[in-house]
């Protein structure tokens, strides 16, 4: 059994942690040997090749199953990986894509604007900032950082991912997080929110304006996959004093617009 559990993660080049969670290794065993299974395993199978024992094999089963990360064929009582595990590998795959396609537009527009530039993505109902290009620009200095989370409402970014989602979907963000007030400018209103992004959809760019942070505005715009749907959102951010609504308006939102036109069509957009 030690030989299997070598032969698992041999693969594996990360160095193994010392603060390693036994549970995650344990599920860990479990997804590779699944994986290798295409036709299914029992749980007696199962158990035997990770190494465990049949009851916690079966309790690790039955949690992977309820997240869907396995599943149980009802006929044969085998288990298989889950569509949960697809359905991430295909996001991964999206954003590792767009993202590397992006980061050059992004620099190119961070050089033509003298602004900051964002990538940002949807994930856990929030807006995830997933890529950032600053330049050493004096003035305010934001709070965005890769990694950050922020909220859908009062951003542009969030905006744009907002205004491309099913209605049932954006009820649920809704009511779950709410349209809390960060600065005098945000929209907290329900009604008045969906009424802005029919507009947004309607003219195919967001303002932040000063709704999330005071003294910064932002511009931003859809990036789109191959089949259309709206996957991350680019945006232009700096100093209101510098990102004044008539250099938006002007010259900024065709720049944003184009440049995730140009990402888009990178990665398989072709409308």
């Amino acid at each position: 059994r030690k030989g299997m559990k070598m032969a698992v993660h041999g693969s594996n080049k990360n160095r193994k942690p010392g603060n390693l969670v036994q549970t995650i290794e344990r599920v860990s065993l479990i997804l590779d040997v699944l994986g290798r299974h295409s036709h299914g395993i029992s749980v007696g199978e199962l158990s035997e090749e990770v190494g465990l024992p049949k009851g916690s094999t079966h309790r690790l089963l039955s949690s992977l199953a309820y997240f869907n990360f396995v599943r149980q064929d009802r006929s044969t009582k085998k288990y298989h990986l889950g569509f949960r595990l697809l359905e991430l590998g295909s996001l991964l795959i999206t954003q590792i894509d767009f993202r590397n396609e992006a980061r050059p537009l992004m620099q190119e527009l961070a050089n033509k604007t003298g602004e900051t530039i964002h990538l940002v993505v949807l994930d856990q109902k929030e807006a995830l900032y997933i890529d950032k290009v600053a330049l050493n620009q004096s003035g305010l200095q934001m709070m965005s950082r890769v990694g950050l989370r922020m909220p859908i409402h009062s951003t542009s970014v969030g905006k744009i991912l907002a205004a491309y989602l099913p209605e049932e979907e954006l009820d649920l963000i809704i009511k779950e997080k709410k349209l809390s007030r960060l600065t005098e400018n945000t929209m907290t209103d329900i009604a008045l929110f969906k009424e802005h992004l029919s507009k947004i959809r309607a003219c195919g760019y967001a303002i932040d304006n000063e709704e999330n942070e005071n003294g910064i505005r932002c511009v931003a715009a859809p990036i789109r996959n191959a089949e259309g749907a709206v996957v991350a959102a680019l945006s232009i951010s700096g100093p209101s004093i510098r990102v004044s609504l008539k250099a938006i308006e002007d010259s900024l939102k065709d720049q944003v617009c184009a440049a995730a036109l140009h990402i888009s069509r990178k990665t398989g957009f072709t409308g």
